[in-house]
């Protein structure tokens, strides 16, 4: 057993840097690492000069628990996920993570080819992607990696990430009952915003990290 974990990482090592490498030809910063804690050390050090902290809601960097040690340095942390919040004030925090510090948020498929692709339900978190904060950093566990092309990624996100994530937050969609995706129509339906980051957007700082563990949905 330990020898089949043992191949296991190393083969999503190889698969790890395979992506850092087309990310780095795309224009991005990307960085390995073999271990979340490596991920949650290299925020740290980049939230140094950052004031304002926005989270795009991600479950791979709320696992890192990196929020309480940016709270004890004293930033300012905007995240629109916390309880007790109106819709209003939480889209006003929506609206200054896109003009934050340092915006942290995951991914929901990283081809080994290099490109980002998301889906959002409002589409905060691709917009703060893609252009505002002086600085954003993703983080993206192996097990969102697509060895495939676009369409692969996308019938990642809708087969593996969308059905939970709806069943996550309370919507009422068939997915967040049945775990398939039936491309709905419904009221709540969270796929409504499809972005494809193929090369670093030229004006925003993106930083990608790229964990060799498994992180998010």
């Amino acid at each position: 057993m330990v020898m089949t974990r043992a191949l296991v990482d190393w083969n999503f090592e190889q698969k790890c840097k395979k992506a850092v490498e087309s990310l780095e030809k795309n224009g991005f910063i990307s960085i390995y690492c073999d271990t979340a804690r490596k991920a949650f050390d290299y925020i740290v050090k980049e939230a140094v000069n950052a004031q304002t902290v926005g989270f795009g809601g991600s479950l791979s960097v709320a696992g890192l628990q990196v929020a309480a040690r940016l709270g004890e340095m004293g930033k300012e942390l905007l995240n629109h996920g916390q309880p007790g919040l109106s819709m209003e004030e939480r889209r006003e925090i929506m609206r200054r993570q896109l003009v934050c510090d340092l915006f942290l948020t995951g991914t929901n498929a990283l081809t080994l080819s290099g490109f980002l692709v998301n889906i959002d339900g409002i589409g905060n978190r691709v917009g703060s992607m893609v252009f505002g904060p002086k600085q954003v950093i993703v983080v993206a566990g192996r097990n969102k990696l697509v060895d495939g092309d676009i369409s692969a990624a996308i019938r990642r996100v809708k087969e593996s990430a969308s059905p939970p994530n709806a069943k996550r937050l309370k919507y009422k969609t068939p997915c967040a009952e049945t775990g398939f995706c039936c491309d709905c129509n419904s009221p709540e339906r969270i796929c409504r915003v499809t972005t494809i980051i193929d090369r670093k957007p030229l004006y925003t700082d993106i930083r990608v990290l790229v964990v060799n563990e498994e992180m998010g949905l």
